[in-house]
C-alpha cells in the first residue's frame, strides 16, 4: 500500500511527464498504476480498502469451533505434531473432523502458536563465513576430496587435492582407495614438507568432514604448525577455489568419460593433469599466467613484458586503439570468502600502485 508521501511524489512525476508531452496512459503505466488511481490521488483521495469493512462469511468457524481446535493441538499426543498429523490422527483414531488442516495453521498463527512444535529447536541463523586474506604463496590454501569414477559401476577413488589461493598452484595431489584422516594427513604432510612452509603462518581452509576434522588431521596440523578453518556447516560455497577447480579437473577434454581402469590409471591421470595445470594453464584469474610462474614471483616480469609490448603495438598503430591498452597489471592480494568485493577492489588497487 502506498502511503501519503509516495503518492504525492507520483502523482508530481505524473504531472511533469504529461507537461511534457508524455501520455497519460503511458505514464501511469510505466509507474504501475491506473489511470483512475492517478485521478484519485490528484483529488486527495486515501485509499480506503484498510477502512473496508469485510463481512465474516456465514461458513466461518465460530470461536467455540476455533477453541476446540486450539484444545485439541495442547493435547499431549498433539503437542508436538504439525497440523497435517493432527488432522489425519483425528480422522482415524476419533473418526472426528474438526477442520481442514489449512484451518488448523490459520489458528494456530493467529494465536501465535505456528512454529516449530516439538523438541527440534528453531533454525539459527549462519554468521558470516571466515575470511582470510593471501599476499603471498603459502598464505592460505584451500583443500578437498572429490570422487572419481571407475570403470566398474558404484566404486570410486578419492582425489585429494590442494591448492594455493594466491597463486592457484596445485601444492598438493593424491588418489586414494578410500578417504580417511590417515591419507588426509599423508597429504598435507607431503605438500607442506615440498612447499617447505612448515611453522610458518599458514591457513588450510577445508569442508565439514570427517576425513578432514578429525584428531588425527588436527595433531598432524599442529604438528607442523598449519592453522586450521573450516566452512560454514551446510553451506556449499565457503570452498568456491576447490569447488572450481575439481570442475575444471572433470571438464579436462582428457578425462576418462567412461571412468579409470585402476588406482595406477587415476594416479597417473591426475599427476600429468596437475603438470598441466601448474606449468602450462594460463589461469584467467591471475592474468593469464601459469600458477607456477605466480608461485615463483615471475609474473611481474611476464606481465611488464606483456604490457611492454602493447605499448610498442600501439604506438605503430595508434589509430587501431580507441583506449588504454588491456590491463596487464599483476593482481594483489587474494581473498578466501571476501567481506565485499568494493574492498578488494581497493585493496588491489592500491598494491597494483605501489
Amino acid at each position: 500500500m502506498t502511503n501519503a508521501l509516495d503518492r504525492r511524489r507520483i502523482v508530481e512525476l505524473v504531472n511533469e511527464a504529461v507537461a511534457s508531452g508524455a501520455r497519460l496512459r503511458s505514464v501511469c503505466a510505466e509507474l504501475g498504476i491506473g489511470q483512475n488511481t492517478y485521478r484519485r490521488w490528484s483529488g486527495g483521495g486515501e485509499d480506503q480498502r484498510p477502512h473496508a469493512i469485510r463481512p465474516t462469511p456465514s461458513h466461518a468457524l465460530t470461536q467455540t469451533e476455533r477453541q476446540a481446535v486450539l484444545d485439541v493441538c495442547h493435547q499431549p499426543q498433539f503437542a508436538s505434531l504439525p497440523p497435517a498429523q493432527i488432522v489425519a490422527r483425528l480422522l482415524d483414531d476419533e473418526q472426528r473432523y474438526l477442520a481442514s488442516e489449512s484451518s488448523f495453521y490459520r489458528i494456530l498463527h493467529a494465536a501465535g502458536e505456528q512454529r516449530r512444535r516439538g523438541r527440534q529447536a528453531a533454525p539459527r541463523r549462519k554468521g558470516p563465513p571466515r575470511r582470510h586474506r593471501a599476499d603471498h604463496p603459502n598464505a592460505v590454501w584451500s583443500w578437498d576430496v572429490t570422487y572419481l569414477p571407475t570403470q566398474v559401476r558404484g566404486q570410486f577413488l578419492y582425489l585429494y587435492l590442494i591448492i594455493d589461493i594466491y597463486s592457484r598452484k596445485i601444492v598438493g595431489h593424491e588418489v586414494f582407495e578410500s578417504e580417511n584422516m590417515a591419507n588426509s594427513a599423508q597429504v598435507i604432510q607431503r605438500a607442506v614438507l615440498r612447499e617447505q612452509c612448515a611453522h610458518r603462518p599458514l591457513v588450510l581452509h577445508g569442508d565439514n568432514g570427517s576425513a578432514m576434522k578429525g584428531s588425527t588431521i588436527h595433531a598432524k596440523l599442529e604438528e607442523l604448525g598449519v592453522t586450521p578453518s573450516h566452512s560454514r556447516a551446510r553451506v556449499s560455497n565457503d570452498n568456491a577455489y576447490s569447488e572450481s577447480l575439481f570442475r575444471t579437473c572433470k571438464y579436462h577434454p582428457t578425462f576418462p568419460a567412461s571412468g579409470f581402469a585402476d588406482l595406477v590409471d587415476a594416479r597417473k591421470w591426475v599427476g600429468e593433469f596437475v603438470h598441466w595445470y601448474n606449468e602450462l594453464h594460463r589461469h584467467s584469474e591471475i592474468r593469464y599466467v601459469t600458477p607456477a610462474q605466480r608461485h615463483a614471483g615471475q609474473d611481474r616480469t611476464i606481465l611488464a613484458r606483456r604490457h611492454a609490448l602493447y605499448q610498442k603495438a600501439r604506438a605503430q598503430h595508434p589509430a587501431r586503439w580507441s583506449g588504454n591498452t588491456r590491463n596487464w597489471q599483476p593482481i594483489g592480494s587474494v581473498w578466501l570468502n571476501p567481506e565485499k568485493e568494493i574492498a578488494i577492489t581497493q585493496d588491489q588497487k592500491v598494491l597494483d600502485a605501489a
